[in-house]
Order: structure tokens, then C-alpha cells, then sequence
């Protein structure tokens, strides 16, 4: 696969991005702004995908009333693809499963979301009771504030405290606070993560299928059911366990991924190495950063796939016809 050279100013690399996140979880634009922006950029499909939480049915409109999603995307050139990315693996970091073409109203995703929503909400109170006891105070009614909106505790993501952190002068951008926190025993607070199999089971019975995203910011080597082995095998048994696809193209050089080579370098790689029978997916894993005013941030489109490429994946091509 080669990169597509950026074109006009506004206009994306990429048709097809199918990984970005909106206000419903740790991204800054609603799935309103997030369909519009993608139209302005030239997008003509775009999947939200947002952490531990089930897709939006409907958006709201500056009036205050509603609109289907499928139906409003559609009028703006875009076919909406609804979606949710899993953060699995208590013992390893970021091993998310995206999940596209799920029963969104069935009982196997609200299940998943509901246990997820228990262990999340009381392992970053914990971080955040660390974080004032180091001296980064937190005010957690004006962090719950934060994106505008007050959320329920439950609906706190950690990525919204890292938000906070950098919005405090504490860290000079979000990513700078993940790894302070990841880096730090004291701070690195685990919560029960589903297992990626159970993930990959659960979105399969939801009629789903299931694409590991960004498999080059797992680490080199893990821990697995309890054996140490390597980045590759841990994939290699996830397709074993009925994995789907695999991004390919992903935003490696505006994150913390340890692996610094270019992102070009990486994509080659992972579609070298890809496990058969996987087919390739791709996107930017877009939050609105621009609008916390960080450099350089990600954009809709600027990793993800070819229409020509999403067209030849058949469950892509479903998702299209069908209206996602």
C-alpha cells in the first residue's frame, strides 16, 4: 500500500477513515461536527468510533431537534459508519478492537459497555486521587465540566485527564501526560479490561466484525494469558480467535508510539507481516485536538483508506450500500 499525497488545502488523503472519536467519549467534536467536517474534507465514508461506548443513533441540530445519523451524514455525501473501539487487556496497553456493523439495540454490546463503564469510572477516580496527592490538583466537578457538557462520572475518559492535565500547564499536551502516567508505577493505576477474545466473540455475536486498530503502539513485548511473547504472536492468536482486519495506515507520528520511524515505514511493515486472512483497514483516530489548541494535531482523513481500497473489502461494501 503507498500513501496518498495530501491534496488541495481542506482536502483529505484519504475518502475512508475508520477510526475517530467524538464528545461521546475523549474527542472534542460531536458526531454533528465530526459528519460535517468529514463532508468539508472531501470524506465519503467516515466511522465513529468512539471508546466503551455504544454509537449515536441520531445527531442534534443547532435548533435543538434531532436527526437520524445515517439519514443526515447521507445528505452531506458521507456514508456513516457507527462504530465503538474496545480497550482490552488488563496487562497490556493499548490493545483496543474496533467494532463496525454491530446490532447496535441488541443485549451483546450493552452488556460489554455496561461492565466496561463499572471498572473504567472507579480506576481514574483512583488516578485522580494520586494525581492531587503528587500535586497536579484536579477538580473533578470542573474536569466532569470540562468538554462542555457535565458527564456523569461514568462517562469519564482518561484521556479527558490528560486533556485537563495539559489545559492546567501541568503537561505541555495530552500525550506528554499518558506518558508521565504510564511511565510512573504510583500513577499507572490498572482496571479489569475485557479480554480481546471475549471482544472479538461479543462483537461477532453482535453481527460485528472486529479490526484491531494501531497494533504498532503495543509494545514489542507483552504479557498474554499469563506467557510472555512478542507484538506478532499476540496478533497471530487474536486472528486465531477470529480478528477481522487490522489498521494499517494510522497517525503513528502524532501519538505515543515508541516505534519513531516514519508512519510510512510502519504501514509497509504491519501489511508485510499481516496475518492471512485479515483484510486492511486504516484511519486517523481523529479527537479535534485543533480545538485544545494542540500542535500539529490529527484530521479526519489524514490516515484511512482509498474508496477503491474500502470498496474491495466486502463488509466495507455492505456497510456501504446498506447505508452503514
Amino acid at each position: 500500500m503507498k500513501p496518498v499525497t495530501v491534496g488541495p488545502a481542506g482536502r483529505a488523503a484519504y475518502e475512508c477513515d475508520l477510526h475517530s472519536h467524538t464528545t461521546r467519549s475523549d474527542g472534542n467534536d460531536t458526531p454533528r461536527e465530526s459528519i460535517d467536517r468529514a463532508a468539508a474534507r472531501g470524506l465519503r465514508a467516515l466511522a465513529i468510533t468512539d471508546h466503551d461506548v455504544l454509537p449515536p443513533a441520531e445527531v442534534s441540530l443547532p435548533d435543538g431537534s434531532v436527526r437520524e445519523i445515517h439519514a443526515y451524514a447521507g445528505e452531506r455525501g458521507v456514508c456513516l459508519l457507527r462504530g465503538i473501539e474496545f480497550s482490552c487487556e488488563t496487562e497490556i496497553q493499548d490493545v483496543h478492537i474496533v467494532g463496525l456493523g454491530c446490532d447496535w439495540e441488541g443485549p451483546d454490546m450493552a452488556r460489554e459497555v455496561a461492565r466496561i463503564a463499572e471498572s473504567k469510572s472507579g480506576s481514574y477516580l483512583e488516578l485522580i486521587r494520586r494525581l492531587n496527592e503528587r500535586g497536579y490538583r484536579i477538580d473533578l466537578a470542573e474536569l466532569l465540566a470540562a468538554g462542555g457538557r457535565e458527564i456523569p462520572v461514568a462517562e469519564l475518559q482518561k484521556k479527558a485527564i490528560f486533556d485537563y492535565m495539559a489545559a492546567k500547564g501541568y503537561v505541555s499536551a495530552w500525550s506528554e501526560a499518558k506518558l508521565l502516567v504510564r511511565e510512573d508505577p504510583a500513577l499507572n493505576v490498572e482496571r479489569e479490561k475485557p479480554g480481546a477474545l471475549r471482544i472479538i466473540e461479543a462483537i461477532h455475536r453482535a453481527g460485528g466484525t472486529a479490526i484491531l486498530a494501531h497494533p504498532y503502539l503495543i509494545d514489542e513485548q507483552v504479557r498474554f494469558q499469563g506467557e510472555r511473547i512478542g507484538r506478532w504472536r499476540l496478533i497471530e492468536r487474536l486472528a486465531g480467535a477470529g480478528l477481522d482486519g487490522m489498521e494499517v495506515r494510522y497517525t503513528y507520528d502524532k501519538t505515543t508510539c515508541k516505534d519513531r520511524r516514519p508512519p510510512e515505514a510502519i504501514w509497509a511493515e504491519v501489511r508485510s507481516r499481516m496475518p492471512e486472512g485479515l483484510f486492511v483497514s486504516g484511519g486517523s483516530d481523529y479527537h479535534a485536538d485543533y480545538k485544545k489548541g494542540q500542535d500539529n494535531p490529527r484530521d479526519l482523513g489524514e490516515c484511512g483508506l482509498t474508496m477503491e481500497e474500502f470498496l474491495s473489502v466486502p463488509v466495507f461494501a455492505r456497510l456501504y450500500r446498506t447505508g452503514g
